[in-house]
């Protein structure tokens, strides 16, 4: 995607949230358009944020979740998706724990394919949604100081993130353990910094992430606690700043871990912003490609 594509999905992002805060919420936009959401790992706001933007625009829909599904008999990936596919589904919205399942679909079968996310590889919907956040929150993205606290090695959030900001001409700096910042980052034009303190007052916005344990095979830090102690953002150290930040969080929090639950519901917390401008977001990723179908 280029500058002008994120453009264009913001501008219509712009419409649909309009709509959104009406009191009747619903367009006709998809109408007779079916959209499956193919879910292969767990997810609750991605899935409800799909979901209803998918009903927002009257499209009809269609859930599956691998783990009551054929998938567990063994069947393929491009088997059950031609098989949704051969009842008439126009789109596919797939959540997937390999990366490059996606790509891989959209080269076997015809139909839009829509990246819910796909392991620890890439989530383009929550890295435009982070983005449109931003720019409502200052009234653009170029020129802003971004960090990326945490887990970046296993961060799907993470490297949408920074290629997103990129191209919209924000600074970004990741930060984190050592252990959890991949060997490759620098060659994506990202500053490191190992120091929370000195990346938070170099920031405009802190984007904090959660530990993902469930991705992690070995242990990257001696415990928690200590990843807390050194990592973890608490409402003494955001008052100490010298400047005020915008304090932002993918979701699922693991409150008391990288956030507390003071600096999560602060003023200065866009974090439930972030899940409205969610459905926004998708409405207008999910409106733009069906375009391209007709």
């Amino acid at each position: 995607m280029n500058r002008s594509d994120i453009e264009l999905i913001f501008e219509t992002a712009d419409n649909f949230k309009t709509v959104l805060n009406r009191p009747i919420k619903k367009v006709p936009s998809l109408r007779d358009v079916t959209i499956a959401n193919i879910f292969f790992e767990n997810s609750t706001r991605t899935r409800l944020s799909f979901e209803l933007a998918e009903k927002r625009l009257s499209a009809d829909v269609v859930n599956f979740a691998a783990s009551s599904s054929s998938v567990s008999k063994g069947e393929t990936l491009i088997d059950t998706v031609n098989n949704i596919l051969a009842m008439k589904v126009d789109m596919v919205v797939m959540r997937h724990p390999y990366a490059g399942a996606g790509i891989f679909l959209s080269k076997h079968v015809k139909a839009q394919i829509v990246n819910a996310g796909d392991g620890a590889h890439e989530h383009p919907t929550q890295a435009l949604l982070d983005a449109f956040s931003i720019r409502e929150r200052y009234g653009d993205v170029a020129g802003k100081k971004v960090v990326i606290v945490g887990d970046i090695l296993h961060s799907r959030v993470a490297l949408s993130n920074i290629l997103c900001l990129k191209q919209l001409g924000a600074e970004v700096m990741v930060c984190g353990p050592t252990t959890l910042i991949p060997k490759y980052i620098g060659s994506l034009g990202v500053k490191v910094e190992h120091n929370l303190i000195k990346a938070l007052n170099w920031c405009d916005v802190a984007n904090m992430l959660r530990i993902q344990m469930e991705r992690q095979d070995i242990k990257y830090f001696p415990s928690l606690r200590e990843y807390t102690m050194m990592f973890g953002l608490n409402k003494q150290i955001l008052d100490s700043l010298d400047k005020e930040i915008t304090v932002m969080h993918p979701g699922p929090i693991n409150r008391g871990v990288e956030i507390t639950s003071d600096v999560a519901d602060s003023k200065q917390s866009i974090i439930l912003d972030q899940v409205e401008n969610g459905v926004a977001i998708r409405m207008a990723v999910l409106y733009l490609l069906a375009g391209q179908t007709q």
